[in-house]
């Protein structure tokens, strides 16, 4: 069974996180070379320092994150840790899974098969009615059906599923109802489904906030089933996340007149399936093993490798040369530099802690030539 963490690890992992230049890369990188939170904790004004940070990182305090605790604790919800027995077994196959998540509702549909449904908001009836038929249809089947609580089809799925079991990924903090007009399924879903945000209690939804949601999706269900999709879509960024995670991209095609067709149908001639009925669905689910779980596996970032020599700044120079506004691939950073690969990742966790890296999908970085100003 998986480890349990202590209350002193739990309470320095949410610090962590919640420190400043810190993301799930950099989460990952600073437990695999401390082992500790409170190691790494200690190590962040250094590192920063070393990628060329003028002022002090912020570092959240224990008092900030022992109040994130009660909140979440006020409100019914569990901060489920990665690596924990409760934690969702597929969301941790993601590379790298949310440190941390809050649930609150019916925890125990976490552990079941999911299936993400999502689409567009301003859908059409006949999208509407293939959302819950499909949604009802694969519930009835035994998958859980996970959506973002938006209007549209994502409204439309969880309706249809309240009976069967329903996972909500809102973009905010788990007390704020987002869009108020869903503020009945949000309290229907509280009490049959299940809630899960990746924010602090009280955080509004901004829109860098959408992805990281979108990318909770894709990371707690075995394929994504697209309804009516525009161009711009944000279920697109949704299928991506999918594929990046190897998880199955199904679409329900729509007429090439409707433009919130033109982004699905986009991602059929790219490769994703056709589906029309749940039928199709699991018949295309049988011939695609499910994305494996690593069951019985130790805690993650529970064992500390030897850290790596402290980079030169020859090597330091080196790196950051090689680096620009245009994302590269880690593994070709490696390549081009001649570097140790342990050393590149200390590099590129100094320079994000500083925060001149931006990290991008596909383990792509890019660099600032110029720390932004911090806003106090």
């Amino acid at each position: 069974m998986p480890a349990t963490l202590s209350e002193q690890e739990r309470l320095d992992r949410l610090r962590l996180i919640r420190s400043e230049n810190v993301g799930p890369v950099t989460f990952r990188d600073l437990l695999q070379q401390f082992g500790s939170a409170g190691d790494a904790l200690d190590a962040l004004p250094e590192l920063a320092k070393r990628g060329g940070r003028k002022r002090a990182i912020k570092i959240a305090s224990s008092t900030l994150a022992k109040q994130e605790m009660n909140e979440a604790h006020k409100l019914g919800a569990e901060l489920l840790f990665v690596g924990e027995k409760a934690y969702p077994p597929l969301l941790s196959q993601a590379d790298p899974p949310p440190p941390v998540i809050a649930a609150l509702g019916a925890l125990h549909l976490l552990e079941k098969p999911s299936l993400a449904i999502v689409g567009s908001r301003s859908a059409s009836a006949a999208g509407l009615r293939m959302a819950a038929t499909l949604s009802r249809d694969l519930g009835d089947a035994g998958y859980v059906i996970t959506s973002g609580l938006a209007r549209g089809i994502d409204a439309a799925a969880h309706k249809a599923t309240l009976a069967t079991g329903t996972i909500a990924v809102v973009a905010g903090g788990l007390d704020i109802v987002y869009p108020e007009e869903n503020r009945d399924l949000y309290e229907k879903i509280k009490e049959q489904g299940v809630l899960v945000s990746e924010m602090p209690p009280g955080t509004r939804p901004q829109g860098r906030h959408f992805p990281r949601r979108n990318r909770i999706i894709a990371g707690l269900s075995q394929g994504v089933i697209v309804v009516e999709a525009a161009l711009r879509s944000g279920s697109l960024i949704t299928a991506r996340f999918a594929l990046e995670q190897n998880r199955e991209v199904m679409v329900v095609p729509g007429s090439p007149l409707d433009p919130r067709a033109k982004g699905g149908n986009r991602l059929i001639k790219q490769g994703a399936a056709l589906v029309e009925s749940a039928d199709d669905i699991l018949n295309w689910l049988e011939q695609s093993p499910p994305p494996l779980f690593s069951e019985g596996a130790e805690m993650p970032y529970a064992s500390p490798q030897a850290p790596p020599p402290e980079p030169s700044n020859s090597e330091r120079q080196h790196l950051y040369s090689l680096l620009g506004p245009t994302p590269v691939e880690q593994d070709e950073l490696i390549r081009l530099s001649g570097l140790p690969a342990r050393t590149v990742i200390a590099l590129l966790l100094e320079a994000d802690l500083a925060g001149r890296l931006v990290r991008e999908s596909g383990q792509r970085v890019s660099f600032l030539e110029e720390q932004p100003e911090e806003v106090e």
